[in-house]
C-alpha cells in the first residue's frame, strides 16, 4: 500500500479542467500555454527541483542543480523549453497537494469512470543515496479504470543543445553534448527519435512507474519497478518527516509555518549549505515586462535571514551549514578590510555570475527578456553587512561560538564599514536607476556595527570600540536628521526624499528604533496609507520613485509579512493577526508563495521565494508568541 492510500491526513485543493494532452497548452491560461505560476507544487532532492503543474507537466527542471542549465522548461516556452506531460488522457478535474509533512507531491485526476493520481518526489532518505537526480513519477489507478497519456521531451541547455534519441532495455536515453538522461518506465514506450510517449490504461491497483535519471555516456538508466518506487517512496517520507520533526513550533499556524520550513529546505543546496533565493529565473514581476531576473543564487541577504529562522525553529544543522558557506566563500574571494562584501554567490560559492539574455526563449506569457546570471552580485549594497552581522550574532547567542577565525573576517568587515556606510548604494532592492543614500542600507549598516559591538563585548573579543561605537552613533543621528521627511511624517527612502519604502518596516524589527516610538508609529500609518493593499505592500511607488525599469510590478510578499510583524510588536494585535491571515489566502493551493501578487491575487515573479517563507515564520513566530 502505497503513503497516500495509508495517510488519513491528505486535503485536497486547487481545481482546474484537464484537456488532452499534446501541446504544453493544457492549462487554464486561455489557452496561451502557460499555467498560472501559482498551478504549481515543488518537489527537490537538495541539488535541485522540479515545477509540477496542476496539470501533471513538469515544466521546470534544471539537473543536475539548481544553476544548472534547464532540461525542461516550458514555463518560459512551451514550444521551445521542452516539459514532461503525464496526465489522464479524458477529460478529468484535479487536485493536487503534498502528503503530509513531506515534500512528496501528488496530483490527482477525477475522471467520469474513475479516480488516478501521480505521486512525483526525488528520492533521498538512507535507501536512496547513490540515486541522486533521479525524478520518479509513479500512477496509479485509485478507483475505476483511468486511461494516461505521456509525452517527455526534454530541451537541453535551455533548449539551444540538440539531442539524440536511442532505446535501451524499458526505456530510451536522451543524449546532448553536455548532459545524458536516461528513461525508464514500466509501460512500453514510443519514440519519433526525439521526444517519447506512452499510452496506457489503468485498471484499480494497477500502477506505472516512470524515473528519469542522469547518466554518465557509457551507462544505462537504471530501471525501477513498481516495488522499487515504493521503497524509495517510503524512504522519502521518512527522510522528510524526521527532518520536520526538528522543529520546536507549536504555535496557532503550525502548518503554514512547516511548509514554508520544508519548502526552505527544498531550496537548500547539500554540499555547500547554500540556500538559493529561489528556484526559477525570469518568471515576471510584471506580465509582459522586462523585470525578469534569475534567482537561483545565493543572496546575502536572502540567506541570512534563514539563520533567523531556521534557529528560531530549531533546525542547527542547516544553520552551521549556511554560517560555513558564507565564512568559507567570502575568505576565499578575499573580501575583508580591502573590500566591499559580494552579494551573492554561486550555490558552489563562484562569485562571476555574468548576465545574458536568451532571445530564443518567448518567455512567461511573452514576458521578455529570459535572462541567465544576475549582474546584481557586482553591485553596492551596504545592507547586506546588517543583515549578514544579525545572523552571526544570533548564531553565536542561540547556537554557538563563531571560531577565532571568523570574528578575524568579521573586524576586517567592521573596519572596512567604518570608512564606507555613508557611500551611495544599489539598495535592498537592486535597482538600477542610479546609486542613492538610502535608509535601509544605512539602517542596516548601523546593525552591522552595532551587533559587531554587542558580540565583542560580550565574548570579550578584541575590538577598536571607540571607533566602531562613533560610527554606530554617527549613522543613528544620520537617518534621524536626513532621513526624516516632514512632509510625510515619515521615515523616506532615502535622503532628503518624501517617497516611502516598504524596506523601513525593518526598523523596529532590528531594534533601531522602539516599535511605540511616535515618529515609528506615524511612519507605519503612512506606510498603511500609501503602501498597503488589502494586508498586501508594495516595496515602493515606481512611480514616485524610479528604479531605472520600464513598467510596474506587484506587492511583495516578503514585506507584507514585515508589515504584520511591525504590526505586532506595535501592540495592534487584531490588524496584525488580520493582516497575517488575509496573506494566508494569497498562498497558492499547497502553501506556497511567489516574489509578488498581482492586482487579482495572481503570484508573479520567481517562484516559490525563500525571502517571503522566511518573513511567514519570524511572523507567524512573534505574533503567536505577542498573542499568548
Amino acid at each position: 500500500m502505497s503513503p497516500e492510500q495509508s495517510s488519513p491526513e491528505v486535503s485536497e485543493a486547487s481545481t482546474s479542467a484537464q484537456a488532452p494532452l499534446g501541446a504544453a497548452s493544457s492549462g487554464p491560461a486561455g489557452g496561451s500555454g502557460y499555467l498560472p505560476v501559482s498551478d504549481h507544487g515543488m518537489i527537490g532532492d537538495l541539488h535541485t527541483v522540479a515545477l509540477v503543474g496542476t496539470n501533471g507537466t513538469i515544466d521546470w527542471h534544471c539537473s543536475p542543480s539548481f544553476d544548472a542549465p534547464s532540461v525542461f522548461a516550458s514555463i518560459l516556452d512551451p514550444e521551445r523549453g521542452g516539459s514532461f506531460e503525464l496526465a489522464a488522457a479524458v477529460p478529468a478535474k484535479t487536485r493536487q497537494f503534498y502528503l503530509p509533512d513531506t515534500n512528496v507531491l501528488i496530483t490527482r485526476f477525477f475522471g467520469q469512470e474513475g479516480v488516478g493520481s501521480i505521486e512525483d518526489f526525488m528520492p533521498l532518505g538512507s535507501t536512496a543515496e547513490a540515486q541522486r537526480h533521479r525524478l520518479i513519477r509513479r500512477v496509479l489507478c485509485v478507483r475505476g479504470v483511468m486511461p494516461f497519456r505521456a509525452r517527455i521531451a526534454p530541451r537541453f541547455n535551455y533548449g539551444m543543445d540538440p539531442h539524440g534519441l536511442e532505446e535501451v532495455d524499458h526505456g530510451v536515453v536522451f543524449r546532448a553534448a553536455n548532459l545524458t538522461v536516461g528513461l525508464t518506465s514500466t509501460v512500453p514506450l514510443t519514440h519519433d527519435g526525439r521526444d517519447a510517449t506512452a499510452e496506457f490504461r489503468l485498471a484499480e491497483g494497477e500502477s506505472a512507474v516512470f524515473a528519469l535519471d542522469e547518466v554518465g555516456t557509457d551507462t544505462a538508466p537504471q530501471g525501477c519497478t513498481d516495488h522499487e518506487a515504493e521503497d524509495l517512496l517510503a524512504a522519502t517520507v521518512a527522510f522528510w518527516r524526521n527532518w520536520l520533526s526538528a522543529s520546536r513550533y507549536r504555535g496557532r499556524w503550525r502548518e503554514v509555518v512547516h511548509r514554508s520550513a520544508l519548502t526552505l529546505k527544498l531550496l537548500t543546496y547539500a554540499p555547500t549549505g547554500a540556500i538559493v533565493a529561489a528556484p526559477t529565473t525570469s518568471l515576471p514581476e510584471q506580465i509582459g515586462g522586462e523585470r525578469n531576473w534569475d534567482y537561483r543564487y545565493v543572496w546575502v541577504r536572502d540567506a541570512a535571514f534563514c539563520v533567523y529562522a531556521l534557529l528560531r525553529l530549531g533546525f542547527t544543522s542547516e544553520a552551521d551549514a549556511f554560517v560555513g558557506f558564507i565564512t568559507k566563500y567570502e575568505t576565499m574571494a578575499g573580501y575583508g578590510a580591502a573590500a566591499p562584501m559580494q552579494v551573492m554567490f554561486g550555490i558552489d560559492g563562484r562569485t562571476d555570475l555574468p548576465e545574458q539574455e536568451l532571445p530564443h526563449l518567448a518567455g512567461y506569457l511573452g514576458s521578455r527578456p529570459v535572462r541567465i546570471g544576475n549582474a546584481a552580485a557586482k553591485q553596492l549594497q551596504l545592507d547586506i553587512y546588517g543583515e549578514l552581522m544579525d545572523s552571526v550574532y544570533l548564531y553565536d547567542e542561540w547556537h554557538k561560538p563563531i571560531s577565532s577565525a571568523h570574528w578575524d573576517v568579521i573586524i576586517g568587515r567592521a573596519d572596512w564599514l567604518c570608512d564606507h556606510w555613508d557611500q551611495p548604494d544599489e539598495g535592498i532592492w537592486e535597482t538600477r536607476g542610479g546609486p542613492q543614500r538610502f535608509l535601509y542600507s544605512k539602517l542596516m549598516c548601523w546593525v552591522a556595527m552595532e551587533r559587531t559591538i554587542r558580540l565583542a563585548v560580550r565574548r570579550g573579543l578584541p575590538a577598536d570600540l571607540n571607533r566602531w561605537r562613533a560610527a554606530r552613533d554617527a549613522i543613528y543621528r544620520r537617518i534621524m536628521d536626513k532621513d526624516w521627511s516632514a512632509r510625510l511624517n515619515a521615515f523616506a527612502q532615502y535622503e532628503d526624499a518624501d517617497v516611502l519604502d516598504a524596506a523601513c518596516l525593518m526598523m523596529p524589527l532590528v531594534k533601531f528604533i522602539a516599535p511605540t516610538d511616535a515618529k515609528w508609529l506615524s511612519t507605519l500609518d503612512a506606510l498603511r496609507d500609501r503602501l498597503v493593499s488589502d494586508s498586501l505592500v508594495y516595496r515602493y511607488d515606481s512611480h514616485a520613485s524610479p528604479d531605472g525599469l520600464r513598467g510596474a510590478e506587484g506587492t511583495f510578499s516578503a514585506c507584507s509579512f514585515w508589515y504584520v510583524e511591525a504590526l505586532t510588536r506595535a501592540g495592534r494585535l487584531t490588524e496584525a493577526q488580520l493582516a497575517f491571515e488575509k496573506m494566508l489566502t494569497y498562498a497558492n493551493h499547497v502553501g506556497l508563495y511567489a516574489e509578488q501578487i498581482g492586482m487579482t491575487g495572481d503570484q508573479q515573479g520567481n517562484f516559490p521565494q525563500a525571502l517571503t517563507h522566511l518573513a511567514l515564520i519570524s511572523a507567524a513566530f512573534n505574533l503567536d508568541r505577542a498573542l499568548g
